[in-house]
């Protein structure tokens, strides 16, 4: 561990110094220390250079870190002067796009990555080794950090549907991915309770869809109150918050998700529904039998609409289009779905039930589409059932079976098992001690999160390259407030956080001897959290909406 108390020191303004530490969460892959050399004072005259046009938006946000955590407001300048500044460089001739090298001396500290992007995940490196915010002055020690992540793509999920969390909420929630080097922000914006993202094509889908008359009460009781709830983007605010995530090189992935979990979209408009309805936006949680007509071409008109105009908001590589939870009840009686099954020839056999097929024509069908708009699709795990498209991305969250079963077909997939990764489930074994949570997960402790390994050991390199990333999920059934998002991620995020980054031997007990130093971060942030590994703070640990 490196020295990380604070030090008087002389300094040219007589602000005290501290002594940065680079033993930060996630650990970087290499530290190197030069012995007895002095190390780079920061303080009010040093500058940030960005070398390029790429690198302003970087500078900017790092001069902001800066001025949080010191207090000192560093210039940005386009050239160097001969000493006593912090110079941000995309010249690092590796492959892996998010690798940088940070390397400081008397003089100067140099970030340069493989891309823009690497030289963010720099700059949040030189930001975590800050050990506490106060009006400082900051030493960092002369070395070289030499750092590349594990996986490409390294995830973070959060449920709006179930309980709305505004625009400014959600840009804290992609400033709390940033200071974890998370890269992919899966946004899950359409539920039975509640359909959050505005389409023009079809507006009743938030005039309507938006808004439940109430919520039921504790843990899927038999009562409910009778508060209308509700509340959506706008597009302008979409596109606001995908520049916000874009300028902190985080991707963001938007889900509809189809053909289940569509009871809002129904409300709205009830003819798309094997029944006709009527519909109301659900009021309680879990899995409703109402779900889209696959047997009705209305309804694959209405994904298209959708889908064009999420390709429209949305610049992502993949966009997400659920396939999970969908009860085939309704199709087995529809007159129209069963039509369709006999006009495409689908019969049940050891791939699946003839139903679980027309759902696999109706996934193959959004697939298709979006590839005509140059996009790739990911589903949940059920998109195995009924047998799963070319190029599909497989996200496995009913276990890792899922991913493994993909990988070995040669399909793409994303590790989130809920045991793992289900980060609505409560943290601790005494649940009294918790905030309501979702009751059908075991709890779900740090140390839990930091252990899980992605990669089967018996994977072939090839198999593994199909492993894809890692993604921690945070669904909002009993999470009503954005302090409780925050509570229920933090710090599990960091334990998230060096499952996708890391590729060192697990060391649960290292970790623990980190984490204080990132929560100091929290605090500068102003970040909620769970203090249960925190055992100078478990005193102090607040009841959450209880």
């Amino acid at each position: 561990m490196l020295p990380a108390l604070a030090v008087l020191a002389a300094s040219c303004d007589n602000r005290p110094a501290i002594t940065a530490d680079y033993d930060v969460v996630p650990l970087p892959a290499s530290i190197v220390l030069a012995e007895n050399a002095p190390g780079f004072t920061m303080n009010k005259n040093t500058c940030i250079v960005a070398s390029d046009a790429d690198q302003q938006k970087n500078a900017e946000l790092l001069a902001g870190y800066i001025a949080d955590l010191t207090g000192l407001n560093l210039k940005v300048v386009d050239k160097a002067p001969g000493s006593n500044f912090i110079s941000l460089e995309n010249t690092l001739g590796v492959e892996n796009p998010d690798a940088y090298a940070l390397a400081v001396n008397s003089d100067n500290i140099c970030i340069n990555g493989a891309t823009p992007a690497g030289t963010f995940y720099g700059i949040q490196t030189l930001r975590k080794s800050v050990p506490e915010a106060g009006e400082n002055n900051v030493v960092f020690p002369a070395g070289e950090i030499v750092d590349q992540p594990r996986f490409g793509y390294r995830g973070a999920h959060l449920d709006v549907a179930r309980h709305f969390f505004g625009p400014d909420s959600v840009k804290i929630f992609i400033d709390m991915l940033a200071l974890h080097n998370i890269n992919r922000f899966h946004w899950h914006l359409t539920e039975d309770q509640g359909w959050r993202l505005e389409i023009k094509s079809h507006p009743l889908l938030t005039e309507v869809g938006s808004k439940r008359s109430g919520t039921v009460l504790g843990a899927n009781t038999q009562e409910y109150d009778s508060i209308p709830y509700g509340g959506f983007y706008t597009q302008d605010e979409v596109r606001d918050i995908v520049k916000y995530a874009a300028d902190r090189h985080i991707t963001v992935i938007p889900e509809i998700d189809m053909p289940g979990h569509m009871q809002a979209a129904l409300a709205a408009y009830p003819s798309m529904g094997c029944t006709g309805g009527p519909y109301e936006v659900w009021r309680r949680w879990g899995v409703t039998d109402e779900v889209l007509c696959a047997g009705n071409d209305s309804v694959y008109k209405l994904v298209d609409d959708v889908l064009a105009e999420v390709c429209d908001l949305f610049p992502s590589e993949y966009i997400h289009i659920g396939g999970d939870e969908c009860p085939k009840v309704r199709w087995e009686k529809c007159t129209k779905c069963q039509a369709k099954i006999r006009q495409l020839g689908l019969k049940s056999d050891k791939g699946g039930t003839k139903e679980q097929k027309l759902q696999s024509y109706f996934m193959k069908h959004a697939q298709d589409f979006l590839a005509e708009h140059g996009r790739k699709t990911i589903g949940w795990d059920e998109i195995l059932e009924g047998g799963v498209n070319p190029g599909a991305v497989v996200m496995s969250w009913r276990g890792e079976e899922g991913g493994i079963a993909a990988a070995k077909m040669g399909h793409d997939a994303i590790m989130t098992p809920s045991k793992y990764m289900y980060f609505d489930f409560v943290q601790n074994e005494d649940r009294d001690k918790e905030p309501l949570g979702a009751s059908w997960g075991k709890p779900l402790t740090v140390e839990k999160v930091y252990s899980y390994e992605p990669i089967p050991e018996t994977f072939t390199p090839e198999e593994a390259a199909h492993i894809i990333g890692v993604q921690a999920n945070t669904w909002a059934e009993y999470i009503p407030t954005f302090s409780h998002v925050q509570y229920m991620t933090l710090p599990r995020m960091a334990a998230l956080s060096e499952v996708q980054w890391s590729s060192a031997p697990k060391d649960y007990e290292g970790f623990l001897t980190r984490l204080p130093q990132l929560v100091e971060q929290y605090k500068n942030q102003g970040y909620n959290y769970a203090k249960h590994v925190l055992p100078a703070e478990t005193a102090e640990q607040p009841a959450q909406d209880k």
